[in-house]
């Protein structure tokens, strides 16, 4: 199964650049995707302590990567420095799925392991759905997610057309038995499609002409990376194995976050992204503290027992 960021609502939502969780929708149509409470399939969530796995595809600068690095990190509760609202706090909101799918207390706890890198274009700047999922079997074959970033210049099948990541899993012998490792994929669309792709730090390309935000990590390109991503984790943890929590049809799926298209803060609307804090001296928007100082921008969350969208601001 494969997830990818728009599908469901590409349709509806295709003048006003519906993109992963980044794209501002009319308050009509986010009402009705907030009514539809997200079904539950009956299949397994990841559970447990699962490592998470970087595997840089192309050029990208070590502050680009540590970007993504601490966001990861950020995940954990433990994780230091982390101020109020924080990116642990935002991860918080997916246990109750895990309530809702369990009578027990399940838990999944996220870490970041190993980072890969692969900044010899080894299979060319030009790759196809199956390249990604052979990337990201690079990464840990047991208890991961494995996560593929591309680099700007490296093209995709679906990028910026219909896109901006997706994720699914992959079947893999370990030891001898049989075993399942989640993976996802994310472009840098900073110079192929950042109105699409890393909106609101970019004028979007349809809809409500807004001026863009100052990226909080001073990196359009890496901090609409960290959106999707954001919103492909909150997929994968609810929705692993196309089985999970969605609505719609399996290989079109809403997910936890993507039934929450454009909303950031309260108070969003088609072109705003709702009342985000901003940083006094830069200026930069943001609605999540991280590890190490870190500022991030990260998409609602569906909340199954209020069936509305929640934000941390």
């Amino acid at each position: 199964m494969a997830s990818s960021t728009i599908f469901k609502l590409l349709a509806i939502f295709s003048l006003l650049n519906v993109c992963i969780a980044s794209r501002a929708t009319p308050n009509s149509l986010v009402e009705d995707v907030q009514t539809q409470l997200l079904k539950y399939h009956k299949g397994a969530l990841l559970q447990g302590r699962i490592s998470v796995n970087l595997i840089w595809y192309g050029k990208f600068t070590p502050s680009q990567r540590a970007i993504v690095a601490d966001f990861v990190t950020s995940l954990s509760p433990s994780s230091p420095s982390q101020s109020q609202p924080s990116v642990a706090a935002w991860w918080k909101a997916t246990e109750k799925y895990y309530r809702l799918a369990s009578s027990r207390k399940p838990s999944l706890s996220l870490y970041l392991n190993k980072q890969i890198l692969d900044d010899s274009y080894s299979i060319g700047k030009s790759l196809t759905q199956k390249q990604l999922v052979d990337l990201a079997s690079k990464g840990e074959k047991m208890n991961a997610i494995n996560v593929v970033l591309t680099a700007s210049d490296v093209v995709v099948d679906g990028f910026c057309l219909n896109r901006c990541g997706t994720h699914g899993s992959k079947s893999a012998a370990v030891k001898g038995k049989n075993q399942k490792f989640a993976y996802i994929w994310v472009g840098n669309s900073e110079t192929q499609c950042p109105g699409y792709c890393a909106w609101p730090f970019h004028q979007p390309i349809y809809g409500p002409q807004t001026s863009p935000l100052i990226a909080p990590n001073n990196d359009v390109g890496l901090d609409g990376m960290v959106i999707n991503l954001a919103s492909l984790l909150a997929g994968t943890a609810t929705n692993p194995f196309g089985n999970g929590f969605y609505q719609g049809t399996a290989d079109a799926p809403l997910e936890a976050a993507t039934a929450c298209p454009g909303v950031y803060a309260k108070g969003a609307y088609p072109g705003y992204a709702g009342d985000l804090l901003v940083e006094k001296t830069s200026g930069a928007s943001y609605n999540a503290h991280g590890a190490n100082g870190r500022k991030y921008l990260l998409p609602a969350i569906y909340d199954p027992s209020t069936s509305k969208c929640s934000t941390l601001v």
